[in-house]
């Protein structure tokens, strides 16, 4: 009997990126730009906020001059302690996406959807759609 082969997902690498085809690159464009995500955040390789928009300020409660600077860690809740592997897997493949929770200033909980990139600055920009508030 022939042994299946496991199921290896495929993976992405800042040298496959170039590769893609100028098509899906302008799709990816035109949904982006009908489909608007809640808030964007724009962070460095330290994980550190170099951009955020003024509606993601708005959900977690404080102003850009606060958050620009500080780790995205700060608002993440307790229990997320996968940051570091998530992050780490996220620097080799390029693009990650996934459920996250966020603490807003005040201490509620929000539960949000998060789809992240890595920009050709080496920057990593992400969406992020609110799918819950827990108080």
């Amino acid at each position: 009997m022939k042994q299946k082969k496991p199921y290896v997902p495929p993976r992405l690498s800042a040298h496959d990126l170039k590769k893609v085809p100028e098509w899906v690159k302008l799709l990816r464009e035109d949904l982006l730009a009908h489909v608007a995500p809640a808030c964007t955040t724009v962070v460095d390789l330290d994980r550190k906020y170099v951009h955020v928009s003024e509606s993601f300020c708005e959900l977690v409660g404080y102003k850009s001059e606060e958050l620009i600077g500080t780790r995205y860690d700060r608002l993440t809740a307790e229990n997320t302690t996968d940051i570091p592997t998530t992050y780490n897997l996220f620097s080799r493949l390029g693009y990650m996406h996934g459920l996250w929770v966020l603490v807003h200033r005040t201490g509620y909980r929000i539960l949000i959807r998060c789809e992240a990139w890595l920009r050709p600055d080496t920057n990593i920009q992400s969406t992020i759609e609110v799918i819950q508030t827990i108080a």
